[in-house]
């Protein structure tokens, strides 16, 4: 908040525009200001002590009309705002709606996503909640942002799994029976399959050869993998509405099947691809890197030679200004190689490439392996939630109506919110208690705070924002609430730049806090018009910002809970 403007006012006495930004901090505590400039690290290139620094620039902060003083204390330059300049601003807040904290510096910019990723003929389980909704969750931030975004479900759509998948239906069900059931049923198959393979690994040859036929477009073969493809999409597709999920391209590993040769045909020319032990492969040893195999010795491709497929094709199509892939960071090495085979092809986006890497989800008890059966099933987790939330709602507010919609806007929220909470890395162990906690810093916190705010608002009716007395709002907890307000947009800023949603979660967090706060401290409806427009602008201005960050990251606010 004001950064830009400061900096601009600070750029003097040989000190730049982008060095002034670059230094300026919030003060830990309040009463050394409201935002602070630390001199030290011109100290060398001005030839000057930090605390004469500041000094020298003391007069030019305090010429801008939003600052109420600014004082030297050693070498920082500690800056004051005008309560009532600043909390006059809350009005445009207020008057946002949901795009509170948004901006124009994406516009005429494409950013694609790449997440979720969902495997085909394979349920969700609690693994794929971090792509899917920190990709979600980035999506609309680019988009508030003015971003032109595209959406990307990059399916697992290819492999031998598919050969596998049809040994087992006709060994021990049928194509109308897998039609008439759902993916847990396809996924009950696949386990069996390795369970039996492993006391007959002929059946290992069967799904080979299986595989071979779909991709010769063998009619039988590709009718039970489309069979397969469309119950899995059915499923899925309950869960992305559940999440607030959605997509602008589904094109998964098949559909790059036909695109590959024509890269393999640049690596060629380039003279990047050689033999190794009968297989292709790009050599890395000069960046500290294995080989990158993209062809094997019996002629099938892999995950990397569809990625580099994938990756001309989205330059073509959508002329990205970034690509981002939002894959956990066991995959840090595969996306290392791609980018620096991509450089190495001299790809137009090479440098535009990133992987947004996140923790990995384990259960208490150990890792999740689909193959044996042992996963959490997210739908699982979702229904769970809802019922618990339903049965706090019970217990609350039991005639209040719409029950059942507010219980899944909570419970699912409460699921969404515990994956965006924290920075992305960090590994995840799965606990039922953890993710439905409903008290403390989570989603029901905040969707209580917004329905509180909601209700004042209903009782207050709209502000009169010409007949306000601002020093209501004005006091040490009021201003708290003003700043927080006001900094949503950086936040959200800050969120893109880093790629982590958790910007801002925990801005809203910490504004629903410092609101609550003032809420138990302040009447909201008094008998004074200029206080209670006051009172109610901010609590306006908290409900937009608070709804709007829930927005972001994919969690309804109820109006009432």
């Amino acid at each position: 908040m004001y950064e830009e403007q400061l900096s601009k006012a600070l750029s003097v006495e040989g000190l730049s525009q982008q060095d002034i930004e670059g230094a300026l901090e919030t003060p830990k505590e309040p009463k050394l200001g409201d935002i602070c400039l630390p001199c030290f690290k011109f100290a060398r290139a001005m030839r000057l002590a930090p605390p004469v620094i500041a000094a020298k620039l003391l007069p030019y902060a305090q010429e801008q009309e939003f600052v109420d003083r600014a004082e030297v204390a050693g070498g920082y330059l500690n800056i004051f705002f005008n309560r009532a300049v600043i909390a006059d601003k809350i009005k445009e807040v207020a008057l946002s709606g949901n795009r509170a904290g948004s901006g124009k510096e994406g516009e005429g910019k494409t950013i694609c996503i790449d997440y979720s990723s969902v495997n085909i003929a394979k349920p969700f389980h609690i693994g794929h909640l971090s792509t899917t909704v920190i990709g979600g969750a980035l999506y609309r931030i680019f988009e508030h942002l003015g971003y032109k975004v595209v959406g990307i479900n990059h399916l697992g759509d290819w492999g031998t799994q598919f050969g596998k998948l049809i040994v087992a239906t006709r060994k021990w069900s049928s194509l109308g029976e897998v039609e008439k059931n759902d993916e847990y049923f396809l996924n009950s198959l696949y386990v069996r399959y390795h369970k039996e393979a492993e006391k007959n690994p002929a059946l290992d040859d069967e799904a080979r050869a299986w595989f071979k036929r779909i991709e010769d477009g063998d009619g039988e073969a590709t009718q039970y993998f489309d069979v397969f493809k469309q119950v899995t999409m059915k499923a899925v597709g309950k869960i992305y509405d559940r999440l607030r999920i959605k997509f602008d391209s589904y094109a998964g590993e098949s559909f790059y099947n036909d695109k590959m040769d024509s890269c393999l045909d640049i690596l060629r020319e380039k003279n990047l691809l050689v033999e190794s032990d009968g297989a292709q492969v790009v050599m890395l040893d000069e960046y500290d890197m294995p080989p990158c195999l993209l062809v094997k010795a019996d002629g099938a491709t892999l995950y990397a030679t569809r990625d580099i497929a994938a990756a001309y094709y989205r330059k073509r199509m959508y002329d990205f200004e970034k690509c981002l892939y939002v894959v956990a960071y066991q995959q840090n090495l595969h996306f290392k190689q791609l980018f620096q085979v991509l450089k190495l092809m001299d790809f137009a986006g090479a440098k535009d490439m990133e992987h947004i890497a996140f923790g990995m989800v384990s259960m208490e008890d150990g890792a999740m392996s689909t193959r044996n059966g042992r996963v959490i099933w997210l739908k699982d987790v979702l229904d769970k939630a809802v019922e618990k939330a339903a049965a706090i709602i019970d217990e609350k507010n039991p005639n209040i109506k719409d029950k059942a919609a507010i219980a899944e806007s909570v419970g699912v929220g409460a699921v969404v919110f515990s994956a965006l909470f924290n920075n992305r890395i960090k590994d995840i162990v799965f606990s039922f208690d953890k993710v439905l906690n409903f008290d403390g810093e989570t989603s029901p916190y905040l969707q209580y705070t917004y329905a509180r705010c909601a209700s004042a608002l209903r009782k207050g009716g709209e502000p009169d924002c010409s007949a306000m007395d601002v020093s209501a709002i004005t006091d040490d907890e009021g201003y708290e609430v003003i700043k927080s307000v006001l900094s949503f947009g950086d936040s959200v800023r800050q969120a893109a730049k880093l790629r982590e949603p958790c910007c801002v979660s925990r801005h809203i967090i910490d504004l629903a806090e410092k609101f609550n706060r003032f809420y138990i401290g302040h009447r909201i409806i008094v008998d004074d018009a200029a206080v209670r427009n006051a009172r109610l602008l901010l609590t306006k201005a908290t409900a937009n910002v608070i709804r709007t960050g829930l927005c972001l990251l994919g969690i309804d606010a109820p109006e009432e809970m």
